[in-house]
């Protein structure tokens, strides 16, 4: 970020000088995007670069070595006002910075959620002013020009804050991220509204300079020129897929083609079919699906909602989920795809996963494979309080048949009797070269890790 058109900072590295190009402009701020690599040798090493007077240390892994990662999700809240300490509402973060030191991470997964935007109901006054329409006039309200540079000005000054904050900024300078969104990067619920509204000119307004400040900000791209490894490089979706020596990485854009029957459109699946195809030779792969694979099974309550005239408190959240009536036959292909997927080629699947403001682990079976799902959020969100964490313990005891051959059920956490981690927590990842994987849920006030140990060596 700049100031100055004429003088933009500097990046250098030890064999390079990087000139930068600029990305958007806003506020006489201009943001830059630099591109560099750091090329992965016979030895793991630590690398430096430079901007202006900083200076950044990032961990290469060697060639064909384990890799150190940290998957996070949920980093703030619906409300702007919860936290008047930043160090208490960044705490994770701060954990998160002493485990790098230690150990430092290769990469930084994240998961959705990174920004909050909700409170955009509250610091615009023009859609304060236009939820006070009645519902009617409001799905006609054109989307005037004020109201997009009102928008636009939050969500690039939410991201300038938000980036900004000190116990964030030198871990995302110090590693590399891949990051995927999720609702609350948009809106509550996104994709979960009924269509007159999700169609209606002030919320596709809303959509769209959501998506361009999620490009820009998250993936350092304009969302019509996105990089390499990004399936619709035009922004139609944002799925990506990475491998890094026999590990592969895939993420599916869960919310550009969402609607309340569906939660990806054609392109998305096109692209994570061909994702598994180009990742097939991996001895493991991580997937983020942004929301969990298997989690509670509240069909029962989203059964009454659905009896109940206009759109009820939570019910977004029920339609969220991939265990919904409403996407039920969706997830049950998404599932079957990934196991079929791990016995035809012996890569072991394993899906991360934030959202629910808890930590929990999962477990999927069928076609002779087996598919663990691990939770992990909010790394700043609160957990959910003590009715909600007990209702959704209870609702997590029965196995799930999700087809005749497809069963999926919530585990135990190891070394517990519960399910459902009630703390603020982030997870770290220790992949062997063969594959195996440990992982660790880092959790709030917890004195001890909760550690699960996966084998690549059998699906």
């Amino acid at each position: 970020m700049s100031t100055d058109p004429d003088e933009p900072p500097t990046l250098s590295t030890d064999r390079h000088r990087v000139l930068p190009r600029p990305l958007a402009r806003r506020h006489h701020h201009i943001l830059w995007r630099y591109d560099f690599a750091f090329s992965i040798e016979q030895n793991p090493c630590d690398r430096e670069y430079r901007i202006g007077d900083q200076t950044y240390r990032v961990q290469v892994p060697a060639a064909g070595a384990s890799l150190h990662l940290a998957f996070t999700a949920c980093n703030g809240s619906e409300r702007d006002d919860v936290w008047t300490d930043m160090n208490q509402r960044n705490a994770m973060w701060l954990d998160l910075a002493q485990a790098h030191t230690r150990a430092p991470f290769h990469l930084l997964l994240q998961g959705g959620d990174q920004l909050y935007a909700d409170p955009i109901w509250r610091n615009v006054p023009a859609l304060s002013a236009w939820r006070r329409l009645p519902s009617r006039k409001r799905r006609e309200v054109p989307f005037s020009p004020e109201m997009a540079e009102a928008v636009a000005n939050y969500y690039f000054d939410s991201y300038c804050s938000l980036w900004g904050q000190p116990q964030l900024a030198p871990l995302l300078a110090s590693i590399p991220s891949l990051m995927m969104w999720d609702d609350h990067d948009i809106l509550d619920g996104w994709g979960s509204y009924g269509a007159e509204w999700i169609d209606c000119p002030v919320l596709q307004g809303i959509w769209s300079a959501a998506r361009e400040h999620f490009a820009l900000f998250q993936l350092a791209a304009r969302p019509d020129d996105l990089p390499e490894s990004f399936a619709a490089r035009t922004g139609d979706h944002f799925g990506w897929a990475y491998r890094v020596g026999e590990i592969g990485l895939v993420a599916p854009d869960l919310r550009s083609e969402r609607n309340r029957g569906r939660v990806m459109g054609p392109a998305g699946w096109q692209a994570l079919t061909a994702a598994l195809e180009s990742l097939a030779g991996c001895r493991h792969l991580l997937l983020v699906s942004t929301v969990p694979l298997v989690n509670a099974h509240l069909t029962s309550l989203e059964r009454l909602f659905g009896f109940i005239p206009g759109h009820q408190s939570w019910q977004d959240d029920l339609i969220d989920q991939w265990v919904s009536l409403a996407h039920w036959e969706e997830w049950a292909r998404l599932l079957d795809v990934l196991l079929n997927f791990s016995t035809r080629t012996g890569t072991r699947v394993t899906s991360l996963s934030g959202e629910i403001h808890l930590g929990a682990l999962g477990v999927i079976e069928g076609a002779g494979a087996r598919i663990h799902q691990l939770t992990s959020s909010g790394i700043v969100h609160p957990p959910l309080g003590h009715l909600a964490s007990r209702v959704l313990e209870w609702s997590s005891t029965k196995d799930l048949r999700v087809t005749p051959d497809i069963t999926a059920r919530m585990l135990p956490l190891p070394g517990s009797n519960r399910r459902y981690l009630r703390a603020r927590n982030w997870l770290e990842l220790n992949m062997a070269a063969s594959g195996d994987l440990l992982a660790t849920w880092r959790a709030e006030g917890m004195n001890y890790p909760i550690q699960l140990s996966i084998s690549a060596g059998s699906v």
